[in-house]
């Protein structure tokens, strides 16, 4: 399911188009570099307005500054569904313009391998693998890698969790969930990370159950079977 650098060139064209707008001309042609290692096909502008152009062209993902409002703005108008990524401070980009979302932060430095996590996020996860029915929860508590958090929805494969943004760590490709209140532990696979559009102090994480024995599945299945849905219903709806 990856892309990876080794592909030739003749499939440079069958790349995910990720535009780069960022000021700092060293910082954009590092991030560039990372994502064609990874490969991707960055599109680097140096200008927002140029940035703003490249949008009127099909593109996967947008990595841009965040006071970068004219390009953010333009962007989300034409391609509301298409991810973006926002380097800088979250507090400073959630004043003002809501981005929606299917915006992602990453604060400065930048780390790469988290930066190209958030790629491969927002890129290659866009249809999550769960089909089954998902189930609104009544937020139960959860630690996942050592951190509270909180389980927001549950399907017979995978979960959703809240955390809040105080912890600076994103969650790693796979992690742990342990759910104390019925004692089961899973190993999940990062799927997918949003921020929630009425709660900028904490984010959502996606993942689906992997690497478990048949035993803890059983578990897993026998709680999303057994647990309230709140208001009675569910939904199939992504993610």
């Amino acid at each position: 399911m990856a892309w990876h650098a080794g592909c030739t060139s003749s499939r440079m064209a069958d790349r995910p188009k990720v535009i780069v707008s960022l000021p700092n001309a060293t910082e954009a042609a590092a991030v560039a570099d990372w994502v064609r290692s990874d490969g991707f096909e960055p599109v680097q502008r140096s200008t927002a307005q140029a940035a703003a152009n490249e949008t009127l062209l099909p593109f996967a993902l947008l990595i841009a500054d965040v006071s970068h409002r004219r390009l953010l703005v333009e962007s989300r108008g034409r391609n509301p569904v298409t991810p973006t990524i926002l380097i800088g401070n979250a507090a400073t980009a959630s004043q003002g313009d809501a981005f929606g979302a299917q915006t992602m932060y990453l604060s400065r430095p930048i780390d790469r391998a988290m930066l190209m996590c958030f790629v491969a996020m927002a890129i290659l996860d866009e249809r999550p693998v769960r089909r089954s029915v998902r189930k609104p929860v009544a937020s139960f508590e959860a630690v996942a890698n050592g951190v509270p958090s909180r389980i927001v929805d549950v399907s017979a494969e995978g979960l959703r969790l809240e955390m809040s943004r105080e912890w600076r760590t994103a969650l790693p490709p796979y992690f742990t969930v342990r759910v104390p209140v019925v004692g089961v532990e899973v190993t999940v696979q990062r799927m997918w990370t949003q921020t929630p559009s009425t709660k900028r102090s904490s984010i959502w994480y996606g993942g689906a159950l992997s690497n478990n024995r048949a035993s803890i599945h059983q578990t897993w299945r026998a709680f999303v079977d057994t647990v309230p849905v709140i208001g009675g219903s569910e939904s199939l709806v992504n993610p």
